[in-house]
């Protein structure tokens, strides 16, 4: 894909970034998509938020903490796979 350059400018009350259509097309995004944003080495990484349905009795809140406490402790699970 080719380089594009693009403003940080403000929209409303916020700051913001516009994306052509073209970028959003390659990533699946559409309006009203939800999208993860990480910072890593100084680089924006923006990804699609998927969504799954979770069965019956599994509330989103607890995906949520388990998904950092996955992170938090996600070396020491590694190291268990190697035993």
């Amino acid at each position: 894909m080719e380089l594009i350059e693009r403003k940080v400018t403000k929209i409303g009350n916020s700051i913001g970034i516009t994306l052509p259509s073209e970028v959003l097309t390659q990533a699946g995004l559409s309006q009203g998509d939800d999208v993860q944003i990480e910072v890593k080495d100084g680089k924006i990484i923006l990804k699609k938020k998927e969504h799954l349905q979770l069965p019956d009795g599994v509330d989103a809140e607890f995906m949520d903490i388990l998904k950092d406490v996955i992170k938090e402790h996600d070396k020491a699970f590694k190291g268990l796979v190697d035993r």
